[in-house]
């Protein structure tokens, strides 16, 4: 009977049309053609990101792959958005949005700051910040830098503009963080999207970033990494987790996503603030040396 169960199982799933070997000798091979590294990504989320990509293109073999990812730049800038996984969400986990609201933000008594969000997809989450400062009278004063790897997303982002079936998905955690308000006060309506208001674009620059090379010569006072560092091995965070120490101003905040564990390397540079809401803060003590 379990024999039975297990062949059903096993035919429900799609087949996998790259070995691990094959992968890894892909990846090196895009190191060094493009200079992105995916070596130390979460290899069971990048098979699946591989596999969406080939069956989407009607692959049958990585030697398809292969020649069309390491000859045709404009098919790997695309593909990119097959090998990673891009959502991010509207006031996504209002209780982060409430503890920023009603703690964090007031320790910086309203005075201008910078605030940078890693990862950023495709922008919901850089607009509820610059909605949430706006609240706190703070906008105009406040710098906000928005990064990813993926050229689509970021475009997407910089239009903010959304399908309504999307935005209706948006309803429920908007009213837990504003229950009187609707959200036709931030965004223009139309027959089949809404845009958000200019006005909240004005302080935000989006730029195209790697995490795993790309250097940061900014300080900021809050960084926003949320539900990106599950795709990275250990290794990875460490680095990414030691970039963003570096990146933060003293006392500074990092929020992770919810389903982000923090390593215990990266417990030698930041100390829980709130671990309900995966707010961290850099330790202010002589910075640790990791071994990375």
């Amino acid at each position: 009977m379990n024999k039975q169960l297990n062949d059903s199982f096993n035919f429900l799933k799609p087949p996998e049309l790259i070995s691990d070997e094959e992968m890894s000798a892909l990846m090196v091979a895009i190191k060094n053609r493009y200079g992105l590294d995916f070596t130390n990504y979460e290899k069971t989320s990048l098979k699946r990101g591989i596999n969406r990509l080939m069956t989407k293109h009607g692959m049958e073999s990585s030697l398809d792959l292969w020649g069309r990812i390491l000859k045709d730049y404009e098919f790997f800038n695309l593909a990119i958005d097959d090998l990673l996984v891009n959502l991010t969400e509207l006031f996504r986990n209002p209780d982060v949005w409430i503890k920023l609201r009603d703690e964090i933000l007031e320790t910086f008594e309203k005075k201008g700051i910078k605030v940078w969000h890693a990862g950023c997809s495709t922008g919901e989450e850089v607009y509820t910040m610059a909605i949430v400062l706006e609240e706190k009278g703070m906008l105009n004063s406040t710098r906000l830098a928005a990064s990813d790897l993926s050229t689509k997303a970021l475009n997407k982002a910089k239009k903010g503009d959304y399908p309504l079936d999307i935005i209706s998905q948006y309803l429920t955690p908007f009213l837990k963080f504003f229950p009187d308000r609707k959200l036709e006060d931030y965004f223009d309506f139309h027959d089949k999207h809404a845009t958000i208001r200019s006005i909240y674009k004005r302080n935000v620059h989006f730029a195209k970033h790697n995490l795993v090379h790309d250097p940061v010569t900014e300080k900021y006072d809050i960084i926003f990494c949320r539900n990106v560092m599950i795709y990275f091995d250990d290794q990875l965070k460490q680095k990414v987790l030691k970039l963003f120490y570096d990146s933060l101003n003293p006392e500074g905040y990092l929020i992770i996503g919810y389903y982000d564990i923090m390593p215990d390397a990266g417990k030698q540079l930041f100390r829980v603030h709130d671990i309900k809401t995966r707010v961290y803060r850099k330790k202010i003590e002589e910075k640790p040396t990791l071994d990375i």
